[in-house]
């Protein structure tokens, strides 16, 4: 229990580390930021139950007002905001990527992490994040859904990473990827 709750806090100061890295702003509102690696990292390394939680408690800080999201914003007006249906998502993003890494066991960890990173952090997370901004920004889902191409090539990128960082540890240290160490 107790470890749970130390990886859990873990992978929130994880996410809040990634949020130093500078972010670049798109004209719409929505920034380009490496905090969804570490939503994949969440759900791959963790698996679909810790993962969230610790993407949920990342969020908890954030909205009560901590500067943890890149640029150093929080508070609850980001959950009103173009990134709003992006911040929701996470927790599911996170959830899916680890289901599926403690899921499929037949291939390699890198291919599995990478591509469950693709459908978690990736297209869940941009289901969340269009409807989000269809709403905030009164446009139609598919103005919304073009606007997010601009995210594409990053997001693949960061999959790829989080695919290669998730492998290379359970290479170091086969017990600390608990997506794969259990399925809990």
């Amino acid at each position: 229990m107790e470890k749970n709750v130390t990886l859990i806090a873990l992978f929130a100061g994880l996410i809040a580390a990634l949020g130093l890295i500078p972010k670049v702003t798109l004209g719409f509102g929505v920034p380009i930021t490496a905090q969804s690696m570490g939503v994949m990292l969440c759900g791959a390394i963790l698996g679909s139950k810790r993962g969230s939680l610790a993407v949920l408690l990342f969020l908890l800080l954030v909205a009560i007002g901590l500067p943890l999201l890149s640029g150093g914003r929080g508070g609850w007006g980001l959950f009103v905001s173009p990134s709003a249906g992006f911040l929701i998502g996470w927790p599911i993003a996170a959830f899916v990527t680890g289901w599926i890494v403690e899921n499929w066991k037949s291939a390699p960890l890198m291919i599995v992490a990478g591509i469950a990173s693709v459908i978690g952090g990736i297209i869940v997370m941009y289901i969340f994040g269009i409807i989000g901004m269809a709403i905030t920004l009164d446009k139609s889902l598919i103005e919304a859904a073009g606007l997010t191409t601009a995210f594409i090539p990053g997001d693949l990128l960061k999959a790829g990473i989080a695919g290669m960082l998730t492998s290379a540890l359970a290479k170091a240290r086969p017990a600390s990827v608990l997506s794969r160490a259990d399925a809990v």
